[in-house]
């Protein structure tokens, strides 16, 4: 079975707001935080939020968006 271009949330969501912007977004804050601030602490923190944030932007939300279009 094929999916329809309709099951695809990255399709209707404009161009900064495509997974690869949401990675690269992410990718910086946690590299910028480690080159202004140099604490590890801080890094991780701000890791372990891009982390979930990626989780619920990238798996949660398509798969969710996939079943609800079923």
């Amino acid at each position: 079975m094929t999916e329809s271009t309709d099951t695809d949330l990255w399709s209707h969501k404009p161009w900064w707001c495509q997974p690869w912007t949401i990675l690269l977004t992410g990718l910086f804050v946690v590299v910028g935080s480690w080159l202004v601030l140099h604490r590890l602490w801080v890094t991780g923190s701000v890791a372990l939020v891009v982390g979930c944030w990626w989780f619920l932007f990238l798996v949660i939300a398509p798969t969710a968006y996939r079943n609800q279009s079923r």
